[in-house]
């Protein structure tokens, strides 16, 4: 027996640590890179921060370390590295009067006001790196089940806002049940609240939580100096058109062996959300590339 713990104790001793490397808000390792995805019983990969991050900036280090198929969605508009996809995030800008003094909107929010009166809302602005996993999912546990977040995804977005903070809004009747919990990441250099998740009671369908989560939300943002709401990609999600007043493109990286049973799919991400020409297609641009080089 001591001669086995011997050689464990001799081979933690000798088995390299992985090398954790940073980007942006992000920190990773070859072996914690990676979620498994599937498509029609297809397997690729994508980052542990694709569910609930915004802007993921990557290297390329990062993606030669990838296996492929590998698809890597939202990375910063500024980054030289991605394409614009067909989707885009939804932005509410919710410094102008305009987007408060619309009329279908000062109507619609009237109704959610007249919905959810009795609700008993708060608002707590958290230091990200105060937040471990198990409290995320005592916030979203069930949202992450109905959306098939991975595990390592929710671990993904406490690595992200560990230099954030993150805004957590939530609603409770009278009598103290949890009606909704709405978690947002601050971004101060983006002007943003960015919207990760909501997870509310099905209970209360009928007073659109979910909805009013966005509207509690945007009212936060702007009473504290933020510019927008961003609701994040919005072409699959058609409630979130009564807030929206401004799109930004999403750009993505895609890449994959041209033979691969997910590129020869029609109906895979790799084929609707890019271009053919999009496929393995690393800078936007030459000159973003040139200028990514000279950095």
């Amino acid at each position: 027996m001591n001669l086995q713990k011997h050689r464990l104790r001799l081979l933690k001793r000798i088995t390299p640590k992985p090398v954790t490397k940073y980007v942006g808000h992000q920190s990773w390792t070859a072996e914690n890179l990676c979620v498994d995805s599937e498509h029609n019983d297809i397997h690729y990969h994508t980052t542990r921060w694709d569910a609930l991050c915004p802007y993921i900036d990557v290297t390329e280090e990062m993606l030669a370390n990838a296996p492929k198929p590998f698809i890597v969605y939202a990375l910063p508009p500024q980054s030289p590295f991605g394409v614009p996809i067909n989707d885009r995030y939804g932005l509410v800008d919710v410094s102008q009067q305009s987007f408060w003094d619309d009329e279908r909107r000062v109507r619609k929010f009237k109704e959610l006001d007249k919905l959810c009166k009795n609700f008993v809302c708060t608002e707590h602005v958290v230091a990200g790196s105060d937040l471990t996993v198990e409290d995320l999912f005592e916030m979203g546990g069930d949202h992450f089940a109905a959306y098939y977040i991975d595990d390592r995804e929710v671990e993904g977005f406490v690595d992200y806002i560990r230099n954030l903070d993150v805004l957590i809004l939530q609603a409770h009747t009278p009598e103290g049940e949890l009606i909704l919990t709405d978690v947002s990441i601050l971004l101060p250099d983006q002007q943003q609240v960015y919207g990760s998740f909501c997870q509310w009671n099905r209970e209360f369908k009928n007073r659109s939580p979910g909805i009013y989560a966005c509207l509690l939300a945007c009212r936060w943002a702007a009473q504290n100096g933020y510019r927008y709401y961003n609701l994040g990609p919005v072409d699959d999600y058609g409630y979130k058109a009564l807030f929206v007043t401004d799109f930004e493109p999403i750009y993505a990286i895609g890449l994959s062996d041209l033979d691969h049973p997910l590129a020869l799919d029609p109906s895979s991400p790799l084929n609707t959300d890019f271009k053919a020409d999009q496929i393995n297609q690393i800078y936007r641009t030459q000159a973003l590339k040139k200028r990514a080089n000279s950095a």
